[in-house]
This record gives C-alpha cells, structure tokens and sequence, in this order.
C-alpha cells in the first residue's frame, strides 16, 4: 500500500489529515545548500500525500518556519496543515511561558510561515512551567484565547518523555507529571515521541497507557521520531562506558528483525513506521524529510500493514533491545527470527 492511498484519520474533532506526516527539525540555524535538499524532500513527501507539515519556532530559531513559509507559497496541490509549537525559546523573557510570550512567538510563527490565521495546532513543547508552575494558568488562558479568537484550531501540549535507555522510575515520573498538566491544560491534541524502543508505562491506576488514555478523552496523538531517530534503521547509538555497548544491542534487535523480514531496501524504516500507525487509529505519525532520498524512502517503503503475527514479531525484537538499554550489565539473550 502506498502513502498516498492512506486514509485520513481525524486529529481531533476540527481536523483530519493524512496519517504520515513530515517532521521539520532537522534545518540548521541559517540558510544553506540543505534548504534546497529539505524543499525537495518537502515536495516529495506532499505528492506522496502528506498533509501535516510539522515544525517549531525552536528549530532553527524559525529558520524551519520560515522554509515551510516559503514552501507552502509553491505548493499548488491538496491542501497542507501546519503545526508549530512554542515553550523553548525564551528570548529576553524570563520564561518561554512568561508574559504574553506566548502569544508574540505566535505571531513571529504566523510572520515566518507567511500564512493568515488559523494555524492548524499549536503546541506547548515543554512541560516546564517555572518555580512552582507559575506560568502554568496563564500559559493555559493565552492558549484558550488563541483558540477561542481562532487563531489557531487546536491546542497541542508535549507528552511524556525520558532518553533512550533511561530507567523505568524516570519514565514513571514523567508519566505522572503529564497526567497532572493533562488535566489542567485538556489540550485537543498531544505531540509525543514514541517508537518501538518507547516503554509502555502506564498512566493510570487502571493500566491505561497513552493510547487508550488520549483515546479515552477524545484527544489526537501526534507521533514523532518513530525511527528512534534513526537508531531503529542501523544509526550507530553512542557509547556506553562498561557493559554492553548500546550499537551492539540494537544491531543485534535490528539482525534478528533482517532474518525475518529480509534485508530489502526500506524493510527496517517500513517495520518502525507500520507499528507506529497501527497503534491507534486516532494517531499520525510525523517523520523527517532531510532530502527527497529520505522522503522517498519513508512515503514510499510502507507496503501491505503488518499483520498481527509481524507485529509480534517486531514488537518483541524491539522490546530484547529496549531491555539491554535499560540494563546494560544484563544484554539480552537473542532468539533466532522463527
């Protein structure tokens, strides 16, 4: 199956886009030669039927939000949505939530996008909200007004998140943080990163996880770094003193899933993006497009979904290598691809 005969899922109740999106962080601080091999990869991606372009006032200090502006006045086809986020850049605030910063880097967003109102979603990228959470409530106001005075279409806020590797209990610390900002903010949308290294830590005290949480509250999720960035398609992971050595556990996840599934052009990236969109119908996954190569090779390696034997499959060689990251004195014992 190709992207682009993907049906469009509904993010939330006032949008619905195609289910694998672009991730725009990967521009660097100032124009160069990659602003040209990102419009490309730009291009390739929405004639392979993304919709959902998603970038950050943060990634290179708005030099993404200024190349999506100037893609966006060249595209002729289907219709693009635009997610941005706010909560990184601080400026000469005190705080990214402070004052009415957020409501200025919303419309430094609109000025670099080159766009009018609404914005698709607009998403508060961090969960820190200062001493005590004293920005918090009028972080929240601004963003309700934002929304109510429809300048944007729904309110995005970022979802749990530890490092690669790191142990359970922090995991479970964020997951009980979130939940608490959750309920607060009742955003339309979560932004999160997840792939198959992600642990499933419960957030409630019924085991629900982030999928039948959202799912449970009428809430979008949006996926990001579904490669691990790109850990998940053979990138070395650094070194680790003592133990077993990160690159090795992953390369010994990743030869067991090639023995299943083969070693073809695309079958890694197509396993990390397939288990990502068949989590939950109500979620779209976002992944990046650094050149037209890349966006090839993500919008066009999908193919037939996994079936619920392949999932097993995957879910269990990610699940030996999530384990020896987060124990390296005990590697796990790899099992033969059946």
């Amino acid at each position: 199956m190709a992207a682009a005969s993907l049906p469009a899922r509904r993010l939330c109740r006032q949008t619905a886009v195609h289910p694998l999106g672009v991730h725009c962080a990967t521009v660097g601080d100032r124009p160069g030669p990659h602003d040209e091999l990102l419009r490309r990869g730009l291009w390739s991606a929405a004639e392979h039927g993304a919709t959902l372009l998603d970038t950050s006032d943060s990634y290179g200090l708005g030099h993404s939000e200024r190349l999506i502006g100037q893609f966006l006045r060249e595209w002729t086809g289907h219709r693009l949505q635009v997610s941005s986020k706010t909560g990184l850049v601080r400026g000469t605030a005190p705080h990214p939530y402070a004052g009415r910063h957020i409501h200025h880097q919303f419309e430094q967003t609109i000025e670099n996008l080159y766009i009018e109102p609404p914005l698709d979603l607009f998403t508060l990228a961090s969960l820190d909200f200062g001493p005590g959470d004293r920005y918090l409530y009028s972080a929240i106001e601004q963003m309700r007004i934002l929304r109510r005075n429809g300048d944007i279409t729904a309110i995005g806020m970022r979802g749990p998140h530890a490092d690669l590797g790191a142990p359970l209990e922090e995991w479970r610390r964020q997951a009980a943080r979130f939940v608490s900002l959750f309920r607060a903010i009742q955003p339309d949308v979560v932004w999160t990163q997840f792939h198959g290294l992600t642990p499933a830590v419960p957030l409630t005290d019924e085991g629900e996880d982030l999928f039948t949480f959202t799912r449970r509250h009428g809430v979008g999720l949006v996926l990001a770094a579904p490669l691990a960035h790109g850990v998940l398609v053979g990138r070395p992971f650094g070194p680790r003193d003592g133990g077993a050595q990160p690159s090795d556990l992953v390369a010994a996840g990743l030869q067991e899933l090639r023995g299943h599934f083969g070693d073809a052009p695309g079958t890694l990236s197509r396993l990390a993006l397939r288990l990502c969109l068949q989590k939950a119908d109500h979620a779209v996954v976002i992944v990046g497009v650094r050149d037209q190569e890349q966006a090839e090779e993500n919008f066009g390696c999908l193919g037939d979904p996994l079936t619920d034997d392949e999932l097993e499959v995957a879910e269990s060689a990610y699940a030996r290598i999530r384990a020896g990251l987060q124990d390296a004195d005990a590697p796990p014992a790899w099992e033969a691809a059946g």
